[in-house]
């Protein structure tokens, strides 16, 4: 038998744990939180595709399944603590203007997105989307970082009902007095607290001790069971991939495609800025092994049934409690397989639970504003456009985009061409005959 002085042995040669300065208790620790920020997605998105009239139930299991590919693929081929999942705004493009929209069948919808995933690890495999990361100037992928951080801060707080929507100023203060508010709130000084105390495992904890509190006060609903058997032949295999190809759905794959690309490199490129992982000339080894799982992903998942899949930003959270190798990402992916079975007890953690913890993700992210160059215009400009325009925009890709079209236009007024790469003006082009053509959905 093999004792744990050989497992850790094994596991430290497999995801390289002392090289990167880390234990197994840690990464165990972070991919759990990871996952618990993320067990939103086991409902909301067949909740979503149910609209389109995808069934439930398999929508719920193709959503565990994708998650749990596209994790694990992470953690074994790339070796880093990003976790995967059908992609938020993806899902809601699929449904409301793909299916409801254009009038189209869900099946050849899912033909669509199992195109475009294939077109994905073309690129790929081309190393063309590598390409595209290693143009991104340094103090754009800085800025994206420092984005990604104000919009899951901005996502923590709408969690928290800290603040709310309003018809006069869009957004405003919410119900403060409000058990729900006061009890998140109390989640994320608890979880401050610990963290300035230096325990390693603050988000779990924050995030157990709300659920718990939440559940006893009937804030939220307790588990209805344990086990529940998943649904699978409603979805599986159900794509029609003749379908999108008959009806010519080239800017709908092209949709699936272009957004899935940059909001995958915004997160990518964010979250590797946050664990360090960039080098000085902001370079991320292993950048298109982590591209080609997000691709793979995305075809698996339509033939499970499911929608674009992506890596989530809530990544941040596991890298925050000190995940830096590919086992993180791994608890995740097992995490999601066990909730096909165990979805009961996933829905049991409300929103309130986890939303302290991406506040706090936020605040630690934005921290790398520090290296942005305020003093030269033709950087701070482009950077803070980038920065506001996520969470403004409620969308990665859209800060991106913002930034890779005014980054270029500011130095060509400048009179300093010279310090743009050219894929930075082909980049922007496109960006902006996205625009253009389909708009900013």
């Amino acid at each position: 038998m093999i004792n744990r002085r050989q497992s850790y042995k094994l596991l430290d040669s497999l995801f390289k744990l002392s090289a990167n300065r880390t234990t197994v208790r840690t990464e165990l620790s972070a991919g759990v939180t990871t996952f618990l920020t993320m067990a939103y997605i086991i409902f909301v998105n067949p909740s979503i595709l149910a609209e389109a009239g995808v069934p439930f139930g398999g929508a719920l299991l193709a959503t565990c399944l994708a998650a749990a590919v596209g994790s694990l693929l992470m953690g074994l081929l790339a070796n880093y603590p990003f976790a995967l999942a059908p992609g938020m705004g993806l899902n809601a493009y699929f449904t409301y203007t793909v299916v409801k929209g254009m009038g189209c069948d869900w099946r050849v919808a899912l033909g669509a997105v199992f195109i475009s995933g294939i077109v994905f690890m073309a690129l790929t495999l081309a190393r063309i989307r590598m390409l595209i990361v290693d143009a991104i100037p340094m103090t754009l992928k800085i800025s994206v970082g420092a984005g990604i951080g104000f919009f899951i801060a901005f996502i923590g707080l709408k969690n928290a009902g800290v603040i709310i929507a309003s018809p006069a100023t869009l957004v405003t203060i919410g119900h403060v007095a409000s058990k729900e508010v006061l009890l998140a709130l109390g989640g994320l000084m608890l979880i401050a607290g610990l963290m300035a105390r230096g325990v390693r495992a603050a988000f779990l904890v924050g995030i157990l001790a709300v659920t718990a509190a939440a559940i006893l006060l009937h804030l939220s609903p307790p588990p209805t069971g344990m086990v529940q058997m998943p649904d699978w032949r409603s979805t599986f295999w159900q794509l029609d991939i003749r379908g999108a190809l008959r009806l010519g759905l080239f800017e709908v794959i092209f949709v699936f495609l272009f957004v899935d690309l940059f909001d995958t490199i915004g997160s990518l490129v964010g979250l590797g800025q946050q664990a360090g992982f960039l080098d000085r000339e902001g370079h991320m080894p292993r950048i298109n092994r982590a591209l080609f799982c997000d691709a793979a992903a995305t075809s698996v998942g339509a033939l499970f049934g499911t929608s674009t899949v992506v890596t989530y930003i809530e990544s941040a959270t596991g890298v925050s409690e000190g995940g830096r190798t590919g086992l993180t990402a791994c608890v995740v992916g097992i995490l999601f397989l066990l909730a096909a079975f165990f979805a009961p007890l996933a829905s049991a953690i409300p929103p309130i639970a986890t939303a302290p913890a991406l506040i706090i993700v936020g605040a630690l992210m934005i921290s790398v504003v520090r290296k942005i160059e305020w003093d030269d215009l033709t950087e701070s400009l482009p950077a803070f456009l980038t920065i506001i325009a996520m969470p403004l925009t409620f969308s990665i890709a859209n800060g991106l985009a913002i930034g890779f079209i005014c980054y270029p236009a500011l130095k060509l007024l400048a009179g300093r061409r010279r310090e743009i790469h050219p894929l930075v003006f082909v980049l922007a082009a496109l960006f902006l005959a996205r625009y253009a053509w389909l708009g900013a959905d």
